[in-house]
């Protein structure tokens, strides 16, 4: 993967750096693996706005992904596309029976490339199986929570985990955060980290391209009144006080985690600050 920055031709473009697309092969979806997305623009199901700044954006068609990869087989990759709905790019691959599906893409993976899920599965990049059948040391991404789940964890661009140890029905596993947590054997993971590592890197370069997204301008709380936001309100430009969200709860630092959460249990170290 790889970016370019370029020519300030137009005050939009003076600091934008755009991807490559170099891993994308194609811009067509299969068609019988998308549908209809409609927005909410923040609002529920009876018309009250419940998230502010959401609105607007790009029309879009979702890709059906196949997270949870239980089909047993090999199947050919015979694209990589971008998907407007997620950072990482998926991949159109085909069953020997003709049955195709989305996946989410890998770094590496390439068209025409044979993948594999299963039991029995060489470790290669693309390939989906259980963790109790995983060398040591691998670098892995669309990670399950609970066999049978779907892949939940290390499925952004550029995110993978890595299998430190196993003992028993657990696996360890260092998590994208930092996080060391226990995960069971029986659950499924893809090798390889996922692709479009360089998302990071980009910049948008105008405002104009986050409402194409759908994203509307974010007012700063402290610029509001005190019946809109704890932190505003004040004579001249004020700090705020201290920092918290508009229900008055703390942020910076502030721990929301219920402290008797069940899966508590399996976190063996907490992610680095």
């Amino acid at each position: 993967m790889s970016v370019r920055k370029l020519k300030p031709v137009t005050p939009g473009q003076r600091f934008r750096i755009v991807n490559n697309f170099d891993q994308v092969t194609t811009t067509k979806p299969e068609k019988s693996l998308t549908k209809g997305i409609s927005k909410s623009g923040g609002r529920n199901n009876t018309g009250k706005m419940t998230m502010r700044f959401i609105g607007g954006g790009h029309k879009r068609k979702y890709r059906i992904i196949d997270f949870k990869r239980n089909k047993q087989g090999t199947a050919e990759v015979l694209s990589i596309e971008y998907d407007p709905n997620r950072t990482s790019f998926i991949a159109l691959v085909q069953y020997k029976d003709g049955e195709k599906k989305y996946i989410i893409a890998q770094n590496g993976l390439k068209v025409g490339q044979i993948i594999e899920n299963g039991d029995a599965v060489a470790p290669e990049v693309g390939n989906a199986m259980k963790l109790k059948n995983m060398p040591l040391g691998t670098v892995i991404s669309c990670i399950e929570l609970r066999p049978g789940q779907g892949a939940l964890m290390a499925r952004s661009a550029g995110s993978y985990a890595q299998l430190i140890a196993r003992e028993g029905k657990f696996a360890t596993l260092k998590m994208p955060s930092g996080e060391i947590r226990l995960v069971l054997v029986e659950c499924m993971a893809t090798v390889g980290a996922v692709s479009n590592s360089d998302h990071q890197t980009e910049v948008s370069g105008k405002a104009g391209r986050s409402r194409w997204k759908g994203r509307r301008p974010r007012t700063r709380s402290m610029v509001m009144n005190p019946v809109d936001h704890p932190m505003g309100g004040g004579e001249g430009r004020a700090t705020g006080g201290i920092p918290r969200n508009k229900n008055g709860i703390p942020a910076k630092g502030f721990k929301t985690r219920y402290k008797k959460k069940a899966s508590n249990k399996y976190i063996v170290e907490r992610r680095k600050k």
